[in-house]
């Protein structure tokens, strides 16, 4: 009898996994951040979730989310996470960082850049390289505030221009749910601060879509003023490893979407740059 147990234990297992390769699902779930504008959240207003709807109609599957913060800890209580009898919680995350370590990634399909957002009016009007704001006369560049946060490469770009003394402190992630890097834009807005570095696609959907304040957003690329910092990334999406046949199906969707895709990120005012070319590698 226990040796029947195991077999019909085996053979739930192959089903399943069957199924996962074979791509036979009964719906589309999406690993995703409740509070994260632009991206995603629970009204699904971002372009994540845009995305994720262009591809379930493809799939003619029914969308489902698994909603966790986007943080520490995500791919582990998401796409690495099974609920009881039900398999894992869900099977996509539409926005990683190609290369992301901790999951198997999908082919970029788009790619940004941090930009130097500033607040028109407020001394810094017409500046089209951000680095030319060490030019300004000096009784004006001391006025103004740049807000920069405890990570990424902000920290970099004050300390070569020698702008640590303009920069107001900020921290990437809070320990409040709901509370992302857009609120440094909401006090430039506020107007207590007059400037920041931030992560391209926040910068131009907040940029696109505030009336408080008129936003410049000056890309930051490599090959411009700072070559040797690294502001532009590729952005994939991220399947669990080992599951090749999912990853090359969203792969496909990728390829056969793409124009539909560039006009949703396109309208979130997302400042989109070339794909860099990388050699692929199977990462799975």
């Amino acid at each position: 009898m226990k040796n029947l147990i195991f077999f019909i234990g085996i053979c739930v297992l192959y089903s399943q996994s069957v199924i996962a390769q074979n791509g036979e699902r009964t719906e589309l779930k999406v690993c995703a951040d409740p509070h994260n504008l632009p991206y995603s959240n629970k009204a699904e207003e971002g372009f994540e979730n845009k995305i994720a709807e262009l591809f379930a109609a493809e799939l003619r599957l029914p969308l489902k989310y698994e909603w966790f913060p986007q943080r520490m800890g995500f791919i582990r209580n998401t796409l690495k996470s099974e609920s009881s009898g039900e398999g894992y919680k869900c099977d996509l995350v539409i926005g990683v960082p190609d290369r992301f370590e901790l999951a198997a990634t999908t082919k970029p399909y788009y790619a940004s850049t941090y930009a130097f957002v500033y607040a028109k009016g407020r001394g810094m009007d017409g500046l089209q390289v951000p680095g030319n704001i060490v030019k300004l006369p000096k009784a004006k560049l001391e006025k103004i505030r740049i807000g920069v946060f405890d990570r990424g490469p902000a920290q970099l770009w004050v300390f070569k221009y020698d702008l640590f003394g303009n920069a107001v402190p900020y921290v990437a992630q809070s320990g409040a749910v709901g509370i992302n890097p857009i609120n440094v834009l909401d006090d430039i807005a506020a107007n207590k601060i007059d400037a920041t570095i931030i992560w391209g696609p926040i910068a131009g959907y907040y940029a696109k879509n505030t009336k408080k304040v008129e936003l410049v957003v000056l890309p930051l690329q490599v090959g411009d003023d700072n070559p040797e910092m690294k502001f532009n990334y590729n952005m994939s999406m991220a399947v669990r490893f080992g599951e090749r046949e999912w990853k090359q199906q969203i792969n496909q969707l990728i390829d056969k979407k793409q124009n539909e895709i560039d006009q949703i990120l396109d309208s979130y005012g997302l400042p989109s740059i070339p794909i860099t070319v990388t050699q692929i590698t199977d990462d799975d």
